[in-house]
């Protein structure tokens, strides 16, 4: 049996952190997993910088509810869901997450969680576990499952080494030149059949 993991920012939803740092002007919040492959370090990078800001939860999430999923991103998601279970793994917080699961029809989702002051300062963060991908992923082969994973960024490549069949998906020059063994695709519609594939050939 198989169990498809999929990244979300990047992936089926534009990301986050770029559409709050056009919203709010920061531009150095642009930076993301794809340029940064350590995340704790990163997340406790952008926490500093909405501090020096004066910007908590509230103004994220006003951003989040402005995001529409990828167009075609719902369509694939649907349609994967007919032939197999679907999980998306993601590094995102549980506070950012809810409204872009309503706009994705609600998939299973696992992502960490936001330490937030009554103020709304978001004061720290609580990763779910270490190296959550790959942790998951191989949990989740631990019951009997095989998985097929796909993502965009370094946070990604541990779950998709370490799974039956992996994709890179509208990844960057760099990490697609890194991974030259891995399959690449730009479309849902090359991602979805690489996946059926996988699943018919087992």
């Amino acid at each position: 049996m198989y169990i498809t993991c999929l990244d979300l920012e990047g992936v089926l939803v534009p990301e986050i952190w770029i559409a709050f740092a056009k919203e709010s002007g920061i531009g150095e919040l642009t930076r993301t997993t794809r340029d940064e492959p350590d995340y704790e370090k990163l997340m406790n990078w952008r926490l500093n910088i909405l501090r020096e800001h004066g910007l908590g939860l509230k103004e994220i999430q006003e951003t989040i509810a402005k995001i529409d999923p990828i167009p075609g991103a719902k369509e694939f998601l649907d349609e994967l869901r007919k032939v197999c279970q679907v999980i998306i793994i993601s590094d995102t917080f549980s506070q950012f997450a809810g409204p872009l699961m309503e706009k994705l029809g609600w998939p299973t989702i696992f992502c960490n969680s936001l330490e937030v002051a009554e103020t709304g300062e978001i004061t720290g963060f609580k990763m779910r576990i270490e190296n959550s991908k790959y942790t998951t992923v191989k949990a989740l082969q631990s019951i009997g499952y095989d998985t097929i994973a796909s993502g965009d960024s370094y946070n990604d490549l541990g779950m998709i080494k370490a799974s039956k069949a992996g994709f890179l998906f509208k990844s960057t020059e760099q990490i697609k030149a890194d991974n030259p063994q891995l399959p690449a695709f730009e479309t849902y519609d090359e991602l979805l059949a690489a996946i059926k594939e996988q699943l018919k050939e087992n």
